[in-house]
């Protein structure tokens, strides 16, 4: 503490150049943040998938669609607890740009198999009374401002372009803060009254509940061989490796923040280095005033290391404080292209850390310059 007029007076004595390193800290922390936060949601959805859950779909892929027989089948395997399946509806909300997740559900059996969606029991029983009922997640309904009894109004992309009307009869919340709130749910009855012939009777895929966790390798392998050589056969998986396959949809996440979270890192690690190469040279004769009064080479090198991580301090936390007022947008505007973006507290304190640890690597050559310098090197330099 008793260095600490001296390292604050050191920083500013190039005000400007203080000004753009921090900056440029803070622009490369909003960055690394973001792209921490979206892997971190394309993450959720297999640290939330259940366990004791398993995706059942057409071999071929996704887009092939499976008869809706198959569910009993399924349900008669031993080790099935409950069954229920989904389709994809594919439409948007008034506009090109109001995309969100839509699906047809089974209302006889979703709550058995999703337990964690948690709909007001009185909203439930509207819905399921209610063919053109339809129930939203609350996030979505924040999003567009709904509330029940609401007319909702979604233009299909996949059956004709029409536009389908549906009563909002209830608003779903999840266990967890983070679970998936940007749903819509309508009835896989009304569905299949109104779609073309091709498309009736069918199921996307199914989602059975297991009685227990340790059934799922049995209990895949035998629907899987349950429908070997049939028109449709089938792929079974865990709800966890569903979830993975389907976030590489978009690519490799993973190796897309990787690579920019390290050109982030030896971006500021040059530039830091940089200023703080700069900034020593500058102080030679000073930095030798202070040997020859005294200072040991330790304390040359903890001005020098104080100074570096006092910019990554105040660069990281001004970009943190951007990345905490910015990412609530940008989530609210992508939301139904994206997961829920969340900035948890784990993931600020990891970005304050690497701020932290650049800080520390590219002042560490400067100072160790600095600490060996001889005084009487430095002091012909005045």
């Amino acid at each position: 503490m008793k260095f600490r007029r001296l390292i604050f007076a050191n920083l500013f004595r190039k005000k400007i150049r203080l000004i753009l390193t921090v900056g440029s800290f803070a622009i490369a922390l909003v960055l690394f943040t973001f792209l921490a936060v979206v892997k971190s949601a394309f993450n959720r959805g297999v640290e939330l998938a259940g366990a004791d859950r398993l995706i059942v779909v057409d071999r071929v892929g996704l887009m092939n669609l499976m008869p809706i027989s198959y569910a009993d089948k399924i349900a008669a395997i031993p080790g099935v607890k409950a069954v229920t399946h989904d389709h994809w509806f594919g439409g948007v909300y008034q506009d090109e740009k109001n995309f969100f997740p839509q699906f047809v559900i089974d209302v006889e059996n979703h709550r058995k198999v999703y337990p964690e969606f948690i709909v007001p029991d009185d909203q439930w029983n509207t819905f399921v009374k209610d063919r053109q009922g339809a129930v939203a997640g609350a996030k979505l309904a924040e999003r567009f401002h709904w509330k029940v009894g609401d007319r909702i109004p979604i233009k299909t992309t996949l059956y004709g372009g029409a536009t389908w009307e549906f009563n909002l009869d209830g608003i779903y919340h999840t266990e967890k803060p983070d679970g998936d709130q940007g749903q819509f749910w309508l009835q896989w009855k009304y569905f299949d009254e109104n779609v073309p012939s091709v498309i009736k009777s069918t199921a996307g895929w199914y989602i059975l509940r297991l009685d227990s966790p340790d059934d799922a390798v049995r209990v895949a392998k035998a629907i899987d061989e349950k429908f070997a050589n049939s028109p449709h056969e089938t792929k079974t998986e865990t709800e966890s490796a569903f979830a993975a396959y389907f976030a590489k949809q978009f690519g490799n996440i993973e190796f897309l923040i990787l690579t920019i979270g390290g050109v982030v890192f030896f971006t500021l690690l040059l530039v830091t280095g940089n200023t703080m190469a700069i900034s020593v040279r500058e102080r030679t004769s000073e930095l030798g005033v202070l040997k020859a009064i005294g200072f040991t080479d330790r304390s040359v090198l903890f001005l020098v290391l104080a100074e570096s991580l006092a910019i990554a301090f105040f660069g990281g936390a001004l970009g943190l404080t951007l990345a905490i007022l910015t990412i609530p947008g940008i989530s609210a505007a992508v939301t139904g292209l994206l997961p829920p973006l969340l900035l948890s507290k784990p993931m600020l304190l990891f970005g304050l850390g690497f701020a932290l640890l650049v800080g520390a690597a590219s002042g560490l050559l400067p100072g160790i310059g600095a600490m060996r310098m001889r005084v009487v090197n430095a002091l012909r330099r005045a």
